[in-house]
């Protein structure tokens, strides 16, 4: 005889979401343990009571990862968008602004994220001691389909219009070498002139290798021209390719943000300062399901305050 549940017990019940958004965002079981504070064996227990009771197989398991089924992607999606209604509800009961709490999950670049973001992150804790803030440095932003990061601070708009993206702040990509390299090499004046200094190279992101693109102009009279670039040192870290330029070896393109202290104090100067290089604005990514979540709104707006004072600063 098929046994039967009763129609309260059947279904997805309210106290499920959190614990499959846990679930979901850990990656595996023995993470998710870790997070909910409970043994493995009780967060495969309860997933397999959730399945039973929804007839419906929402994660696929192996000896070492976990993944969604399309069932359960669509569950954690609609879950975190109740999740979060349902803390702007409480803030909007409450008649005032809720102060953040719970775990945030935070990327940036590797050297972005030690110079910039980890001050801003020590900052934003000890103003909310309740917010626990896990923050990952990488070479590369992650894909934006990746649910693994509440917040990613990265450079450029992204082009997916799902996600949510505010600019911090505005930043450029300049062309600079040590005073000692241009006095030895001498100064290019025309972008075809990089063809032949020494130009150090850094492989990040999906952008073309060696390939520096130049503008100038405006409008209708604005032209790009293409450089393919030459030089003896490359590396995946910008740090690095700036201590190199420091020392003497090149021309390197970077962002505005790793290098003006270096511009102010003189010990890097800028190449071809009439000429454009892209721009590499800072932006805050963060999927449209967490845009009321007031863990992510407080951290975005520290950090944009923070950023804004750090560019007025003389």
């Amino acid at each position: 005889m098929e046994s039967t549940l009763p129609a309260s017990s059947a279904g997805i019940q309210p106290v499920d979401l959190g614990f499959l958004v846990a679930l979901a965002g850990a990656g595996s079981m023995s993470a998710a343990a870790r997070e909910l504070s409970i043994s493995k064996a009780a967060v495969s227990k309860r997933l397999a009571q959730i399945e039973a009771r929804t007839r419906v197989v929402l994660v696929n398991r192996t000896t070492r990862r976990m993944s969604l089924t399309p069932e359960g992607e669509a569950v954690i999606e609609r879950a975190r968008g109740i999740l979060a209604d349902m803390e702007e509800l409480d803030r909007l009961l409450l008649g005032t602004r809720q102060s953040p709490k719970g775990l945030l999950r935070v990327n940036a670049t590797l050297g972005f994220g030690r110079s910039h973001v980890a001050p801003v992150i020590s900052r934003f804790v000890r103003r909310y001691p309740e917010v626990e803030v896990q923050l990952q440095l990488s070479v590369n932003p992650p894909p934006l389909t990746d649910d693994s990061f509440d917040v990613c601070l990265r450079f450029g708009a992204p082009p997916d219009a799902r996600v949510i993206a505010r600019r911090l702040a505005p930043n450029r990509r300049l062309l600079c070498a040590a005073p000692a390299y241009l006095r030895a090499q001498g100064e290019p004046l025309t972008p075809a002139e990089l063809a032949r200094h020494h130009c150090i190279g850094i492989r990040q992101g999906d952008e073309a290798y060696g390939v520096w693109r130049i503008s100038s102009g405006k409008g209708a009279r604005r032209r790009t021209e293409t450089v393919k670039t030459r030089g003896h040192l490359t590396t995946n870290d910008g740090e690095i390719a700036v201590n190199w330029a420091l020392d003497g070896h090149g021309i390197v393109m970077r962002a505005e943000w790793d290098i003006v202290r270096y511009l102010k104090s003189g010990r890097l100067r800028q190449v071809l300062p009439q000429w454009e290089t892209p721009d590499a604005d800072i932006y805050a990514v963060y999927r449209e399901q967490l845009q009321l979540s007031t863990r992510v709104r407080t951290f975005v707006d520290f950090i944009a305050e923070a950023f804004a004072a750090m560019k007025s600063a003389p």
